[in-house]
Parts: C-alpha cells; sequence; structure tokens
C-alpha cells in the first residue's frame, strides 16, 4: 500500500507563486509564518498542499 507524497517546493518556486523574492518565502519560514522541511543538504522545501492552502487564504482576503 503506497502512500501518497505532498509534492514539496523550492523556495524560488513559492515565490513564484505568491509573487515575492525567494528571501521573503525564507523570512516566513523563520517567523513561522509557513512550515518548512530541511533536506539533508540544509535546504528548505515547502508542502504543495500548504502553500496552495495558503495562496487561497490570500486571495479570499483580497
Amino acid at each position: 500500500m503506497a502512500v501518497e507524497e505532498d509534492p514539496l517546493l523550492t523556495p524560488a518556486e513559492v515565490a513564484g507563486l505568491f509573487r515575492v523574492d525567494p528571501k521573503t518565502v525564507t523570512r516566513w519560514a523563520q517567523a513561522g509564518k509557513i512550515s518548512s522541511i530541511r533536506t539533508l543538504g540544509g535546504h528548505r522545501r515547502f508542502r504543495e498542499s500548504e502553500v496552495k492552502a495558503l495562496l487561497e487564504a490570500a486571495s479570499e482576503e483580497e
């Protein structure tokens, strides 16, 4: 029985979706506004489902 994994996005991919700089995404992660996963190399990755939920919430606020 295979468990479907949530795709992971890079900071640059998340930044593109929100139309912000990748450094902004890193600051959001450090501030706890978005959760991130660290790769073995120490890079941040973000769950696609969480990012899409945040995008939907942001678009509803506008």
